[in-house]
């Protein structure tokens, strides 16, 4: 095999198994579609935009700083910082969702047939873009170290077959975890569930971010 190979081979390998071992690129997605009651549609074009962000923000500040000269310990610096903002904005999400999911319940307990709020609809409409800018400044450091050699040797073509193979791995992956996650959530019927889905959607983003902060998920 020559050089490129093993490269776009690793790529591939690296974008599977670093979203298939990071639940917080496909457990938000899917708690969320069941809390809110997205469609499947609407799930997955969520899931892929997101997915799309996330990717593209790490090939723009590698190829950028590449450009620049910057070394590979500081590009993978820059990529930490950013993981550990990610995170943080993740965790602190998975908190206000959990403060709004204890707010439903109690509310739902005690007023169960009233109509949705115009604020609680607000929150709706917001809630996939606030995901969609915590996957775009979310890094893909196992990406930077695979671009360093063919940018080495200005084969731009070898950068854009890495990135777009990585690219495809790591969102191909997203989108089969979700749906995954869907159907199986799907078969799952709870009694009462609407008091508190959006409560539990919470929690488990709480979770997930708190692995990733605290347990290095």
């Amino acid at each position: 095999m020559n050089e490129l190979t093993i490269l776009l081979a690793t790529a591939a390998s690296l974008g599977f198994i670093h979203t298939l071992l990071g639940p917080d690129h496909y457990l938000p997605f899917i708690v969320l579609s069941k809390a809110q009651g997205w469609t499947m549609a609407k799930t997955m074009w969520i899931t892929f935009i997101s997915g799309i962000a996330h990717v593209a923000s790490s090939v723009l500040i590698g190829i950028i700083g590449i450009g620049l000269g910057a070394s590979l310990n500081k590009l993978e610096s820059i990529e930490s910082w950013r993981g550990g903002v990610v995170s943080w904005a993740l965790f602190l999400f998975g908190v206000g969702y959990t403060i709004y999911g204890i707010y439903k319940y109690v509310r739902h307990s005690h007023h169960s047939h009233l109509p949705i709020a115009e604020e609680e609809a607000r929150t709706f409409r917001a809630t996939p873009w606030i995901v969609f800018l915590i996957f775009f400044f979310g890094p893909c450091e196992v990406l930077i170290p695979l671009l360093l050699y063919p940018a080495s040797q200005h084969n731009t073509f070898s950068i854009f077959l890495i990135a777009l193979v990585f690219a495809i791995a790591t969102i191909g992956t997203m989108l089969v975890m979700v749906f995954l996650g869907y159907k199986g959530f799907s078969l799952v019927k709870i009694r009462n569930q609407e008091r508190y889905v959006h409560l539990l959607a919470g929690l488990i983003i709480l979770v997930s971010a708190g692995g990733m902060l605290f347990l290095g998920w």
